[in-house]
């Protein structure tokens, strides 16, 4: 997990690739979608953020998809949209409460803006967000933009910093990537495409894993803009943590590889090689840590070297059990906790899958509203 971000510092530094080519003169229509299931702690200061975004008000519009709430977010969303008459807000309500690609995939065919950025109920929008997001798209060949999620609570609680650090890695991979040529993953919270580019995907994807890819493969690009900033708690609690990840991990197996057209390096050059590098050994370190603990064991009894690296397996995930016990605030302590907290939750993603228990519905974390 080191080894990549480091390769792509050199390579970053070899190539010298531009930043994304931008336009603020260009200014195209756009639709927010804000997605809400059970949303009634935040639904009314997002849409107060909304409306107060530094756009042009009439190229605007904000759609609410709500999916099948039975609280009272419905209910704030049609009193919000009496008391501002004045801005484009409109709620739609899900046939089912099919998830939030579902509620996407519904709404969307309601949408006649040039773009759609899209977002959850539970992060707020920096003042130039959308603007800055929009004039990635003066790029005819760019069909797919993600801005940065800013977690507000990194430096006051254990787990959010934890997420905080991996978080920064993983955003600076794909400030390169997108540099050099297209992106292996967006960020639910802020992230775009032109409406009529949307893919109707099922609703067990997500779009963050699967847009990239998709516009990728198509020989365009998806690319990564840091000054589209949404901010948003992280997890304040393992617990609500992990059950995040699990869910992020519900479509694992597929997307170790989900095009065998991945494997053309001569067709898709960088991107190729950024996918597997990126994205499918990370969704194989489940099966890797379980390889590398079943053969040291098997092998400890022959080698010394085999003994050695056994003992240190068991002392690293001890370490995690404790860290995750404690709640240690050692830092060295906190990254291996987080670090085999991810594999668990692969795991368990693994799990749901073939025992057929994954749902395209999500359970919100409470300690990120």
């Amino acid at each position: 997990m080191v080894g990549y971000p480091l390769f792509l510092l050199l390579l970053d530094k070899l190539i010298k690739a531009p930043q994304i080519n931008k336009s603020y003169d260009y200014n195209p229509s756009v639709t927010i979608l804000v997605v809400a299931h059970n949303e009634e702690k935040v639904i009314w200061e997002k849409l107060i953020n909304l409306i107060n975004l530094d756009y042009s008000k009439d190229k605007i519009k904000i759609i609410v998809t709500s999916d099948y709430s039975t609280d009272k977010t419905n209910e704030l969303v049609e009193k919000f949209i009496k008391e501002y008459k004045g801005y484009n807000v409109f709620l739609y309500k899900t046939r089912k409460h099919g998830g939030k690609t579902n509620a996407q995939n519904e709404a969307v065919r309601l949408i006649d803006t040039d773009l759609i950025v899209m977002t959850d109920a539970n992060c707020i929008f920096k003042e130039d967000a959308v603007k800055e997001i929009s004039a990635c798209f003066f790029d005819d060949e760019i069909k797919y933009v993600c801005g940065s999620t800013v977690y507000t609570n990194a430096d006051t609680n254990r787990t959010a910093n934890s997420e905080s650090v991996y978080w920064d890695l993983d955003t600076k991979c794909r400030d390169i990537e997108g540099r050099i040529q297209s992106i292996t993953a967006g960020d639910g919270n802020i992230y775009a495409c032109r409406t009529r580019d949307y893919k109707f995907i099922p609703p067990i994807e997500c779009h963050d894993s699967s847009f990239p890819v998709l516009f990728s493969l198509e020989n365009n690009r998806a690319v990564f803009n840091p000054k589209s900033i949404a901010y948003e708690k992280a997890g304040e609690n393992d617990k609500d943590e992990y059950k995040r990840k699990v869910r992020m991990n519900r479509n694992i197996l597929h997307n170790i590889l989900p095009s065998v057209k991945i494997l053309n390096f001569v067709k898709y050059r960088w991107f190729s090689f950024f996918w597997i590098s990126h994205r499918t050994f990370r969704y194989l370190l489940w099966l890797a840590h379980f390889i590398l603990f079943l053969l040291s064991g098997l092998l400890a009894f022959y080698r010394t070297f085999w003994l050695i690296a056994f003992l240190v397996q068991i002392a690293f995930y001890l370490l995690a059990l404790v860290g995750i016990v404690t709640k240690s605030h050692n830092k060295l302590i906190k990254l291996i906790s987080y670090y085999v907290m991810t594999i668990a939750a692969q795991w368990k993603g693994v799990y749901n899958i073939i025992s057929g228990k994954r749902k395209a519905t999500r359970a919100k974390a409470e300690s990120t509203r």
